[in-house]
């Protein structure tokens, strides 16, 4: 049985893009993932050839629908239910690359701030 069509929150999770499909219907409700250039709701159905550009936290995904799937499968399966945009993959690991040199800037905190902290904040804030 061949599937024409499917909603994109049930894809986006059969393709491993979301670990729930509750986490990519709200993506496509918080307009993080665009169908063909346009936002969707969650009931947008997709097909073949379809593009959809997805955000997830400061990366994206620049992707061209090959397959549909109704169940989610290992990762290796799912990867062949799109194919991903060259330009999409190198801005994606220059985004990663440069992330892991910036320093967190909770780095130095470890657990609750000590009484020199608390006076520290204290005086900062008045």
């Amino acid at each position: 049985m061949q599937i024409e069509r499917m909603r994109i929150d049930k894809w986006l999770w059969a393709a491993r893009f979301f670990k729930t499909r509750s986490l990519a219907t709200q993506a496509v409700e918080g307009g993080r993932v665009k169908v063909n250039g346009e936002r969707a709701k969650p009931s947008k159905e997709i097909g073949v050839g379809d593009r959809l550009v997805i955000h997830i936290t400061e990366l994206e995904w620049q992707i061209t629908v090959l397959g549909l799937s109704m169940q989610r499968g290992p990762a290796p399966v799912a990867r062949q239910l799109y194919e991903e945009a060259v330009e999409s993959q190198a801005a994606r690991s220059g985004a990663i690359e440069a992330r892991k040199w910036v320093r967190d800037p909770a780095a130095d905190l470890h657990g609750r701030p000590t009484k020199r902290d608390r006076r520290q904040i204290h005086r900062f804030n008045t």
